[in-house]
């Protein structure tokens, strides 16, 4: 299949079947993929080359793509997260065994943000839940913040969802919600 950039119901589509699809968040593109499809999970980790042990991130379009993980927060820290969101915020939470082990790794913890980036949004809402959404790049190298280079690293073949970064944006800061503590700034 050529380089192809698809709207958000046609990249839906995919991930229904199964497919790892580049999506653009809020400061880097992402690769996503249904958190539930062990295969298309094993995928994203392959193309990233990424240990399965470091766990990824779950983003949503709303809230509530992601209360069976939320509803177990007391209610502060629920209105914490809430007042972040949407957002490059992202949030280590209990995760209950809601999310399998290979979303979050060795932990028990689940990392979770509502996206403010709209093509990433709208691309949940279209699946009717929560994706991964780890940086479009292989490790050790630079997240990408254009379609060029998902092209390049990944190649013309992996679906694109029709969407940009805001350039001056990076990746999202990630803190763990029981103590607070920044774990990527």
């Amino acid at each position: 299949m050529p380089a192809q950039t698809f709207n958000s119901l046609l990249i839906a589509e995919r991930i229904l079947l199964g497919d790892v699809v580049a999506c653009a968040a809020e400061g880097v593109w992402g690769l996503s993929c249904d958190p539930f499809d062990g295969d298309a999970v094993e995928q994203v980790l392959a193309l990233k080359g990424r240990s399965v042990s470091k766990g990824l991130i779950v983003v949503a379009a709303d809230e509530w793509q992601l209360a069976p993980v939320l509803g177990h927060l007391d209610r502060s820290l629920r209105q914490e997260l809430s007042l972040s969101w949407p957002g490059a915020n992202t949030w280590l939470v209990d995760n209950h065994g809601v999310f399998p082990r290979w979303i979050t790794g060795d932990s028990n913890e689940v990392a979770v943000r509502v996206t403010a980036a709209p093509a990433l949004a709208a691309l949940c809402r279209a699946v009717g839940g929560p994706l991964v959404s780890t940086s479009a790049n292989p490790a050790g190298a630079d997240p990408a913040k254009s379609a060029f280079q998902v092209v390049r690293y990944f190649g013309p073949d992996l679906p694109r969802a029709a969407s940009a970064v805001n350039r001056n944006a990076g990746p999202s800061t990630i803190r763990r919600a029981k103590t607070g503590e920044v774990i990527r700034a």
